[in-house]
């Protein structure tokens, strides 16, 4: 016996060393495929700039910006269709597949031609007027928010990029032009997003699923219950994400009055109900009335879901991000700064591609983060949070509120995590294998090979721990919460180093 226990060590050793040797293995190969693209910009950039004053300086921000974007796809993009994977509605390559694509195709598509330079206006442009000053700023400000990013996806925190970009302007601005450039008002309104986002997110998340639980889950007739109102959910979220792609996914190409939205969200919500309901019938129909059976309703609108928030943020986060060097390639070839200026299809071409290949090389370490380690998901679940990432950007665009898609999609997480924990803790639950009827005056059962029943004592005890459950990991809550806070301020340090080091080289 003693040998063989000495072998199964063994043996655990030899798989433990196998796996981190594999997973070695595969770090060097992404980082491989990362230098290739990368080398491929070089090569994009250096046709697209040909003939151009400056094209060193267009190729080296080029590289920048395709570094940026991939770190958007290793870390951003992640929480779109996280919840999706951690619930199995989608397999990780599924949704790796549909996120590139509608990544892609939101940033190419709906990406917009028009961006402001400095990224949310928090830096005045008139104290920045000197080309090359301002060049320097861009260059800075977009190497401090791609290396932040890089650093938040290597300890495994989803953070918001457009953050850290805001972060990364902030810091080579101050550096450039001093304090008073900064436009407080608007650092103000960023400030109140850290906590609304997730806020916000997580009630709305925590909302649904109390709805949800209460109104069909917890049902002695679980099928008559989700006939009912299944149909009315999702039609909620077919009517939310019209809205959302109005107001967002394509606001920088079709900007609809507040009536034509809502007659939109109307008519999505009519189809919607016209077309689940009868499929929702028909499916409950061979059903048996179990929770799983409820659950499996929502696979196809968490797909859809997945793909539209990609579609999105592609849309909407991207031109954020690689604003920065569609500023500089405005600089060096027009030769002044302005406060808005034109996005090269080339640029949006670099930042789509740059996603994808982001998301498919790294970005499963943060799925993985949001999807299963934060909080357990099942597709009630992670539906919720699908429905409160676009109603909450609907409920702040309306009251001019600047939101994080990131922090809401994961306060949403911690929502249904934290509602779960605390459903659980008000049960009472008490372990049966050492519970005791003082009622009976016997024991229930207890464990075998014991001769009497436990004490009241050790009782309580069990009791009181089982009334303590954590079903939300604390780690991962503490590790998110501090890269969320110091995003900004830890872009800006970077950034305003790192601009005064290339104004002194050069």
């Amino acid at each position: 016996m003693a040998k063989k226990s000495i072998l199964d060590k063994d043996l655990k050793r030899v798989v433990q060393l196998e796996k981190a040797t594999a997973k070695v293995g595969q770090s060097n190969i992404n980082l491989g495929f990362s230098v290739l693209f990368l080398i491929g910009v070089l090569i994009f950039a250096a046709f697209q700039t040909t003939g151009l004053e400056g094209s060193a300086i267009l190729i080296v921000a080029a590289i920048i910006g395709g570094y940026m974007a991939l770190n958007i796809g290793a870390n951003d993009v992640a929480n779109n269709v996280g919840p999706a994977v951690g619930s199995k509605a989608i397999t990780l390559f599924g949704a790796l597949l549909i996120a590139a694509v509608f990544e892609a195709a939101g940033a190419i598509i709906a990406g917009g031609d028009v961006v402001t330079t400095i990224s949310k206006n928090i830096i005045d442009p008139n104290t920045v007027s000197d080309k090359d000053t301002f060049i320097w700023a861009m260059m800075a400000a977009l190497l401090a928010a791609a290396v932040w990013v890089n650093l938040a996806t290597y300890i495994g925190a989803p953070v918001s990029t457009t953050h850290a970009v805001v972060g990364g302007v902030l810091g080579a601005g101050v550096a450039a032009a001093g304090i008073a450039a900064v436009n407080w008002p608007v650092m103000a309104k960023i400030a109140v997003s850290w906590v609304i986002s997730p806020v916000l997110g997580g009630l709305i998340a925590a909302g649904f699923l109390s709805f949800a639980k209460y109104f069909i889950l917890y049902r002695d007739d679980k099928i008559t219950a989700a006939r009912r109102w299944v149909p009315v959910l999702v039609s909620i979220l077919a009517s939310a994400f019209s809205v959302y792609l109005v107001m967002k996914g394509l606001k920088r190409v079709w900007k609809p009055e507040p009536y034509m939205i809502a007659l939109i969200g109307a008519g999505a919500f009519a189809i919607a109900f016209a077309l689940v309901r009868p499929a929702v019938a028909k499916a409950a129909a061979k059903m048996p009335n179990r929770r799983k059976s409820v659950s499996d309703l929502f696979t196809i609108p968490l797909i859809c879901a997945a793909a539209l928030l990609s579609f999105a943020h592609g849309a909407n986060d991207v031109a954020n991000a690689v604003g920065p060097l569609a500023a500089i390639v405005s600089a060096v070839t027009a030769g002044t700064v302005a406060a808005k200026v034109t996005l090269p299809i080339w640029v949006l071409v670099v930042g789509a591609i740059g996603i994808s290949i982001g998301l498919f090389l790294f970005g499963p370490k943060v799925i993985e983060i949001v999807g299963e380690k934060i909080t357990k998901l099942n597709r009630v679940r992670a539906f919720c949070i699908a429905l409160s990432a676009a109603i909450t950007v609907i409920i702040a665009s309306a009251l001019g509120l600047p939101v994080s898609s990131t922090h809401i999609a994961v306060g949403a997480v911690f929502g249904v995590g934290f509602l779960r924990e605390f459903l659980a803790n008000k049960s009472k639950p008490i372990d049966a294998a050492i519970s005791y009827s003082e009622t009976s005056g016997g024991p229930v059962s207890w464990p075998e090979n014991s001769n009497a029943p436990p004490s009241t004592a050790k009782i309580k005890k069990k009791e009181k721990k089982a009334q303590k459950r954590k079903l939300v990991r604390r780690r991962h809550l503490a590790t998110i919460v501090a890269a969320w806070v110091i995003t900004v301020p830890a872009a800006a340090i970077l950034s305003g180093l790192i601009f005064l080091g290339l104004r002194e080289l050069f």
